[in-house]
């Protein structure tokens, strides 16, 4: 699949198989996610994968939009060290990992933990120290559906030179 193609077919699944995933996929979605772009080339983020049932379980039990974590054989909970763009730079690293998931045939679902009520909890569960900020969670797996949600079209939301 190539880039263009994964960009514009990508969707948020949120209905996973329980067939695992092979640990060198899991690995290829990482290592597309530390070649994001940041700002400045600070690479704030870290990555924890977590595929132990239990502990996807009790991170799900905190996160009210994400109930599909515990179903989905992987979450990768991104993380960055605080500072002046580690939300931008975590965006972007968690953008390349969905992309890349469904380049490798997976669903995925990001799900938004900047700032959120459970955002300590969460940082707190995965070992994540003080020093970083919760980016997102990202449920991965194989789909056991097929979203096809409408889309504004480019005319809608093109606009040249000034609003």
């Amino acid at each position: 699949m190539d880039a263009i193609d994964a960009l514009k077919t990508r969707r948020s699944i949120r209905q996973y198989t329980d067939k695992p995933v092979p640990k060198d996929v899991i690995e290829d979605l990482i290592d597309c996610g530390r070649l994001a772009t940041s700002a400045r080339n600070v690479q704030p983020w870290e990555f924890i994968v977590v595929t132990d049932a239990g502990l996807r379980a009790e991170i799900a039990s905190h996160v009210p939009n994400g109930p599909f974590i515990a179903e989905a054989p992987v979450c990768i909970v991104v993380v960055c060290l605080d500072g002046m763009y580690y939300l931008e730079d975590g965006c972007n690293a968690s953008q390349n990992i969905v992309v890349a998931a469904h380049a490798h045939g997976l669903g995925s679902c990001w799900v938004a933990g900047d700032k959120k009520p459970y955002s300590e909890t969460v940082r707190s569960l995965v070992g994540a120290p003080d020093t970083h900020k919760l980016v997102s969670m990202i449920a991965i797996g194989y789909s056991n559906s097929a979203p096809n949600p409408s889309k504004r079209s480019l005319k809608d939301v093109l606009h040249w030179e000034r609003f």
